[in-house]
């Protein structure tokens, strides 16, 4: 075909697949065409799964040869990519890291188990920082991912290559996760749309640990529709993640609502902190203006404690961190060092020279604040600091349906110019809060910022367990931009072979 299947919206696969101008197979062969010829420029995927991918497709054909296709799920047919810290079986789910660079899964996440029974077509597992411990993919044991727009820069993180596929054209849908917004936060730097949805929305079952009371999977999208149809595809209950919730809402029902009569808060501390790009400040103005103009309420509210989320969230997260990865002690599974003598002196050498920089840093510190006199000083301090946090997000959801904010204090910076420590974690300065409440949150994509030419998002965060607000408001967004477009070197759909930046 002239116009690469890669590049449809889920609407328009599967109104081809319903009538048959193309087969699940060529959907299949496309995509992972698309692959081969781009991802050498990028580096989203750590591992295709050709096989896998053309066995869903074959199921799909029969299904709509023998007329049952509208029974599968609603990413039947469609490509889908998944963060490597999500289990598929028979597969490798390395996390980016050495520590798991052998390690091949026995079973699947149910988020990725989901759509597959509903016949998704898998390409492959996506790169990401060493254990989701990052903001711009550059810890990735593996090699880095470039973002779309611009190779010299980074396409944020954790959930880099998830959200660097959808903007190349890799994937029509990936899954990513997000523990302090690494959905949203190279979903913003990508220009494409990136849900973390409420806590207990999608189980965990089946995902790597970062921070199991923070981590929540969601989707990669170039619409807000593909996005709310994917989420659709992955929520629910699961008997095996007792944090899991009975979701029976369609994210996809109230898309054409409109916000008129909405209450949409603005929070004047976010617009106005220190260290956030004027030119991303513009675009996120420009976006609240716009609701503002489709009939939305605007109302200012207030988050007092929401400037202490950073210190709370480097005490909680490390310390999850710690016990999580505690497991990985080179005896049931994980990197062996060889020359190490009697097991404990292997266990040591094994995890120094299996987990990288970042990984190292929250461990040390994660033991740190677990330690006896420190523990009482920091944990129990964050976790008073968090209920203050969830308070304000209930009280300012007494005002509002939904709150708009930016995602990330800059665009994307190339490699090596942020290389401090602190520095990178005040990526997430916007989105950690929402983690700590347990809230929705999302990124929606905005005109490219003057004079960089580079993708910035807006944030929209919903009530718990309301995410459908969020995604009526993002919806209303992308009515006055219009939806992601695959980044301008990575959109040809001529069959030519060149490579993106070549």
């Amino acid at each position: 075909m002239s116009e690469s299947i890669a590049l449809m919206s889920i609407d328009q696969i599967q109104d081809g697949l319903r009538r048959k101008r193309f087969s699940a197979r060529e959907v299949a062969a496309d995509a992972l065409a698309r692959i081969a010829r781009f991802d050498g420029a990028v580096h989203a995927y750590l591992e295709l799964t050709e096989d896998q991918a053309y066995r869903q497709a074959d199921r799909v054909d029969a299904a709509i040869a023998e007329g049952s296709f509208d029974r599968l799920g609603p990413l039947a047919g469609v490509p889908i990519g998944f963060k490597d810290n999500m289990n598929l079986q028979g597969t490798h789910t390395t996390c980016a890291s050495r520590m798991l660079e052998s390690y091949v899964s026995p079973y699947t996440a149910t988020c990725v188990e989901r759509p597959l029974s509903g016949g998704a077509i898998p390409l492959g597992k996506l790169n990401m920082d060493e254990f989701a411990f990052g903001s711009s993919t550059e810890t990735s044991a593996f090699g880095r991912t470039c973002n779309p727009w611009d190779l010299t820069r980074v396409p944020g993180g954790s959930s880099g290559g998830s959200a660097a596929a959808v903007s190349a054209g890799l994937a029509t849908v990936t899954l990513g996760s997000d523990t302090g917004g690494s959905i949203r936060q190279p979903g913003s730097l990508c220009g494409c749309v990136a849900v973390k949805p409420s806590y207990g929305v999608v189980s965990r079952y089946g995902v790597v640990a970062f921070g199991s009371s923070l981590d929540q999977v969601g989707p990669f999208a170039r619409s807000v529709r593909d996005a709310a149809l994917t989420l659709n595809a992955i929520a629910g209950h699961d008997p095996r993640d007792v944090t899991s919730q009975n979701v029976s809402v369609d994210f996809t029902a109230n898309l054409d609502e409109g916000v008129r009569g909405m209450r949409v808060g603005v929070v004047p501390a976010f617009m106005e902190a220190e260290g956030l790009d004027p030119r991303v400040r513009e675009r996120v103005q420009q976006a609240i203006d716009a609701l503002a103009n489709q009939g939305a309420e605007l109302v200012e509210v207030e988050l007092p404690h929401a400037q202490a989320a950073m210190s709370a969230y480097y005490v909680l997260g490390p310390c999850e961190a710690f016990s999580n990865l505690a497991r990985f002690d080179s005896v049931r599974y994980g990197y062996c060092a060889k020359d190490a003598g009697d097991l404990a002196s292997r266990y040591e050498l094994s995890r120094a020279a299996g987990f990288g920089a970042e990984a190292r840093r929250r461990i040390m510190l994660g033991s740190y604040l677990l330690s006896a006199g420190v523990f009482e000083r920091y944990y129990y301090a964050a976790q008073q600091v968090r209920t203050l946090i969830t308070r304000d997000y209930q009280e300012a959801f007494e005002k509002v349906d939904c709150i708009a904010a930016p995602v990330c204090p800059r665009t994307a910076f190339t490699f090596g110019e942020v290389s401090d420590p602190l520095s990178m974690y005040l990526s997430d300065m916007f989105t950690i809060s929402v983690n700590i409440a347990g809230n929705g949150g999302m990124s929606v994509p905005l005109p490219l910022t003057r004079d960089e030419g580079l993708p910035v998002g807006i944030q929209l965060i919903s009530p718990q367990f309301r995410d459908e607000n969020m995604f009526r408001v993002a919806a209303a967004v992308e009515r006055a931009f219009g939806p992601a477009p695959v980044a301008p070197d990575f959109a040809a759909t001529d069959g030519s072979t060149e490579t993106a930046g070549e």
